[in-house]
């Protein structure tokens, strides 16, 4: 399967009643080879709109925390654990993220990232296989192999972008994040772009 095909399957998805009331189901974007993979917990009321992830306030604080380690949004690959929005913004419920998870299993298959970035706890709890039990602030900014989906990755769980523009005290945490995102991009992983 391609990229693209997985794209359309997630278009026409309904696996669960998030179908309902979705304008556009958001399957992710970005580089198809990149290394790096930033994994949200769901599209919010502006990705809905326009069908793509990270595109209101808290997509441009991630934008500038990219550029900020000298990467840009066409760099990396950017999608969410659920491809439709919850209802008022509401946390995905279990049901909802089990329903996706073959489509962000068949992304990360498809795209093979040394680097998996989930950015909130749901996103960090489905990508460190503890879903409902994660302390964000607990693990964020550290570094985790793990085997997800089938093979060991590089796992670098941070806050949601929309959590520091909600707390400003916590941008400090997410941009130490991204420096410690940078100095693992540094060591050895040379060429990637």
């Amino acid at each position: 399967m391609r990229l693209e095909d997985l794209a359309e399957e997630i278009l026409r998805c309904e696996k669960c009643p998030l179908h309902l009331n979705r304008k556009r189901a958001v399957p992710g974007e970005g580089n198809p080879n990149s290394r790096i993979m930033f994994v949200g917990e769901a599209p919010g009321r502006n990705e809905d709109e326009m069908g793509r992830p990270f595109v209101g306030a808290a997509g441009k604080l991630l934008e500038e925390l990219l550029i900020s380690i000298g990467l840009r949004r066409q760099d990396v690959f950017i999608t969410n654990v659920v491809k439709c929005r919850p209802p008022n913004n509401r946390d995905p419920r279990p049901e909802e993220i089990e329903a996706c998870l073959p489509y962000l299993k068949a992304q990360i298959e498809l795209i093979d990232p040394e680097i998996l970035v989930p950015l909130g706890r749901h996103s960090v709890g489905v990508l460190l296989g503890r879903i409902g039990e994660i302390s964000i602030l607990r693990v964020r900014g550290k570094v985790y192999e793990v085997e997800v989906f089938g093979a060991i990755r590089k796992v670098l769980p941070t806050l949601h972008p929309a959590a520091a523009l909600y707390n400003p005290r916590l941008k400090p945490l997410i941009r130490e994040d991204f420096e410690k995102l940078k100095s693992l991009i540094s060591s050895g992983l040379e060429g990637w772009f």
